[in-house]
């Protein structure tokens, strides 16, 4: 997620794509109307569409090398529409993205409470647990979003007090590690819930801070959108990554492709429906649209996945 819009940034291209919905800063104004219910379901649901999204793409790597790219193809094409259309969609109807000083603001204050309590309480819960490995993680993690809040709050001075800052944040530099399969490698039911909780908020804040570098390139400061995308990268390649494999995420091919199947069709029988009719109800007839159209897509890719795993048992 994010690699096509570093490529774009790269070649000095700021349009926006098709795809993306871009909130204007106008039109924030805290959900602007949104049912609190409605704008809490979106948000648990682009948690776990960005969890989903960058799952696939790990999945889709160990396809290919099982020698399958048919079940790779499927799992990138999931994997993309999870992030560029149902991520994207679910933050455009509550009015997810706001101004570049709010996204600042927001990102700063989410990365400075993983790093002061959230990561240190799994570090210690680890350690009690003596899950150590899990341990260090979580404590280098922390200290990672604690250099994440410095920055964006650095970056939130020079946009909003130019005149007394001597200089802009270039963002951390990712260090990418693979998934490979394998099972999980706590001994704690507690640590690994903690790791797949935490693997879920790295995938939702790289695919947030992906919109909020479109914003930033939109509005004409392309080094907000660089800091934005170089700490979504280490989000992605690097955290979720590292927790994944303590986590085990990641098995042979057929597995994932059950575990796949499972997810979709929870998704698309129970959770969208549910969330479409607390929506309607609620009068927030955009989000019940959009949830009925995500539960049918669901139930797409479900379809998809259960094809591939049949051909796969022939």
């Amino acid at each position: 997620m994010g690699s096509w819009l570093i490529a774009r940034y790269a070649a000095g291209t700021v349009a926006v794509g098709a795809a993306m919905l871009i909130v204007a800063p106008s039109a924030v104004a805290a959900g602007s109307g949104i049912d609190p219910r409605t704008r809490a379901n979106a948000l648990e649901a682009m948690h776990g569409e960005a969890f989903a999204g960058v799952a696939y793409q790990a999945y889709a790597a160990q396809a290919m090398r099982e020698g399958l790219p048919r079940a790779a193809a499927a799992f990138r094409w999931a994997g993309r529409q999870e992030l560029r259309e149902h991520f994207t969609g679910e933050a455009g109807v509550i009015r997810f993205v706001g101004g570049d000083a709010d996204n600042l603001r927001t990102a700063m204050a989410g990365e400075t409470e993983e790093a002061t309590h959230l990561y240190p309480r799994f570090a210690r819960e680890a350690a009690e647990d003596g899950d150590l490995n899990a341990a260090r993680l979580f404590s280098e993690i922390a200290q990672d979003e604690a250099a994440h809040g410095r920055d964006f709050a650095a970056a939130l001075e020079a946009i909003t007090d130019p005149s007394g800052h001597t200089g802009f944040p270039p963002g951390p530099t990712a260090q990418p590690h693979e998934i490979p399969a394998g099972g999980p490698q706590v001994s704690s039911s507690r640590t690994l819930r903690n790791l797949q909780a935490a693997m879920r908020g790295e995938a939702f804040a790289s695919a947030a801070y992906t919109l909020y570098a479109e914003h930033a390139l939109a509005h004409g400061r392309p080094r907000v959108a660089r800091l934005f995308l170089r700490t979504a990268l280490v989000e992605r390649t690097e955290h979720f990554a590292e927790q994944a494999v303590l986590a085990g995420l990641v098995r042979d091919t057929r597995t994932d492709l059950r575990v796949a199947i499972a997810g979709e069709t929870a998704e698309a029988t129970e959770m969208y429906p549910r969330f479409a009719r607390e929506a309607w109800a609620a009068g927030d007839l955009a989000a019940a649209r959009l949830f009925r159209h995500i539960g049918r897509e669901e139930a797409r890719h479900a379809g998809v996945f259960s094809r591939v795993l049949g051909g796969l048992r022939t």
